[in-house]
């Protein structure tokens, strides 16, 4: 029997001890409880790997992710809104790979974050009325291929899209499944330029099968909270989520 520390994965006791938090804040995420919180992730396992490599195995656990959420919430998506919003984000993923290898992961984290702070700042000073209108719609399709975008880099696509959909204010289910079924499409699409970037390798994909367990378990809770809680503090807490993420962006980008 081959020995654990023979296994092509990583061995490396602090990378487990940030991977696991960020694999569980992704899946909370990704239920749509904590929005904005799974930008964080990669960041977060970046203190111990490369952010292309944190971003190649958390690629895997995404795809259990997407269909842990997808089997829980595709009836109640937004079907109107995934057909201005999906088209845009493909194209942003399609920037993504030819642009990968000319912006560094810092510069793409310090425009995402300063951009989600001035998003949060404007909501604050400006706050919306009740009969405030929608935001319009050539601004979700410019929102949606810059979360398409730095979802490729750095699976960080939450703020650019959330930016556009929570100023809707759907109901929290509607949200969750509708940004469940963007992030699956956008997820999927990414596989092959991955593997062309050589991101795909049995290390990183060992290393995946590893943490895979966690992934719906994340998943799962969120669900579990989003289906409980009162729509006020669901939004609250996802504009938390968004000043955290913005606030550790711009952080990582600058220093």
């Amino acid at each position: 029997m081959t020995a654990w520390s023979e296994l092509p994965l990583i061995h490396d006791a602090a990378f487990y001890a940030v991977a696991v938090p960020a694999v569980l804040m992704m899946g909370l995420s990704k239920s749509g409880f904590l929005g904005g919180f799974g930008s964080l992730a990669v960041p977060l396992m970046a203190l111990a790997i490369p952010v292309p490599q944190a971003a190649a195995i958390m690629l895997p656990l995404l795809l259990v992710m997407d269909a842990t959420g997808l089997q829980q919430l595709w009836r109640h998506c937004d079907r109107e809104l995934l057909r201005l919003l999906l088209p845009a984000g493909l194209l942003g993923t399609v920037v993504g790979t030819v642009l990968f290898g000319v912006l560094s992961t810092a510069t793409v984290a310090a425009v995402v974050g300063a951009l989600t702070l001035l998003f949060l700042a404007q909501r604050l000073l400006f706050p919306p009325r009740a009969d405030s209108p929608p935001p319009p719609r050539p601004l979700g399709f410019v929102l949606g291929i810059a979360s398409g975008f730095t979802s490729f880099v750095a699976h960080a696509g939450s703020p650019p899209i959330n930016a556009y959909v929570l100023p809707l204010r759907l109901a929290p289910l509607t949200y969750a499944a509708t940004m469940s079924v963007f992030f699956a499409a956008v997820n999927l699409s990414k596989w092959i330029p991955y593997a062309w970037l050589g991101l795909i390798d049995l290390r990183n994909m060992s290393t995946s099968l590893v943490l895979m367990p966690l992934a719906p378990l994340g998943v799962w809770l969120g669900v579990w909270a989003t289906r409980r809680i009162d729509a006020s503090w669901f939004y609250r807490l996802a504009y938390t989520g968004m000043f955290l993420t913005g606030a550790k962006l711009l952080y990582d980008g600058l220093k």
